[in-house]
């Protein structure tokens, strides 16, 4: 008897924390079920409630000027790479033109404008004829890759030196988010700046490398060796930009590209869109190898705050990612 009754009881008790559990299984499906309604109700919504009105990055341009970019490609004997980079370039979709930047004390060869404009005779897909120019300058500066160009049929610029290469893939997209926001820079290498502690105020200031925008997840400039900007920022570099800062970029031959940097925020107050890219390297090791290049840049960096009067740089964290290519965003 003390068996029998001990089963029923255990078997009551088993069929107790059954139906205890099942009901709880129900209440999470339950509300899981209600969470995924709202998030998709949320989703289909999205637009609305973030007040975007603008074109999403896939939507072709609204003005025939911005259906395309131009490449302005800075060099300095080394054929191999602009040969490398040219060649590979001309294979994206999106290119209009390709401005070469040219400082040396020699013009560029008949023989090596036939090879270049072959190249890209050659490898130019879908029919399309991309143009082909050389900006000559007498003067070698830095200053030359942000000069105006009259001969620029298209809104967008960029910028690229012929040393570093992007797929065709992240130079379209970097391409749609720029259109998205064309008064800003979008590239993709990030730098940033912060306070000087040390300095016991507020207006000087540090310049950060790479690691520094790792480790913090911010930044506050893209640089110019491979972003888009709009073609007006020439002209305002060329004409606008204090002639003391351009001076200073040519004696010292760096930091060209925190002065655009400067030019963009100070005229938008915005801050720059960093989009992911795989960088590939062709070229050896530039100025930034260098001893003492932090420091360096640390210098124009207060010195061009105290030109403007101001420091228009504003940090973010935002990054672009073309999430088609990624499996968790």
């Amino acid at each position: 008897m003390r068996g029998s009754l001990f089963n029923r009881r255990t078997m009551q008790r088993f069929r107790q924390v059954a139906i205890s559990t099942v009901g709880s299984l129900k209440i999470k499906l339950l509300l899981c079920f209600c969470i995924a309604l709202t998030l998709i109700a949320l989703a289909s919504r999205a637009p609305g409630l973030l007040g975007w009105t603008g074109q999403s990055v896939s939507d072709p341009p609204l003005a025939d000027s911005r259906k395309g970019y131009a490449i302005v490609m800075n060099t300095w004997k080394r054929y191999d790479l602009l040969k490398q980079s040219i060649s590979h370039y001309t294979t994206c979709e999106g290119l209009d033109s390709i401005h070469i930047v040219w400082s040396e004390p020699d013009p560029p060869s008949h023989s090596l404008r036939t090879l270049l404009n072959h190249i890209i005779l050659e490898n130019a897909r879908g029919g399309r004829q991309v143009e082909l120019k050389f900006d000559i300058n007498k003067e070698d500066s830095l200053n030359n890759r942000f000069k105006e160009s009259k001969d620029l049929k298209v809104d967008a610029v960029f910028s690229i030196d012929d040393d570093i290469i992007f797929p065709c893939s992240s130079v379209e997209f970097a391409f749609n988010v720029w259109q998205s926001a064309p008064d800003t820079m979008v590239g993709f290498v990030p730098r940033i700046h912060w306070v000087d502690p040390s300095k016991g105020n507020r207006d000087h200031y540090i310049y950060g490398g790479w690691w520094s925008v790792w480790w913090t997840g911010s930044y506050s400039m893209v640089l110019s060796k491979a972003a888009f900007f709009h073609k007006k920022y020439l002209s305002m570099y060329t004409n606008e930009m204090p002639a003391s800062i351009r001076e200073y970029t040519t004696k010292n031959r760096n930091c060209e590209d925190i002065a655009m940097s400067f030019l963009v925020a100070n005229a938008t107050g915005s801050p720059p869109i960093w989009v992911k890219g795989k960088i590939f390297e062709i070229g050896s090791t530039g100025i930034s190898s260098l001893g003492g290049h932090s420091e360096k840049r640390t210098k124009c960096l207060n010195r061009f705050v105290t030109e403007f009067g101001r420091n228009p740089l504003i940090t973010t964290n935002v990054k672009a990612v073309d999430s088609r290519n990624i499996w968790l965003w």
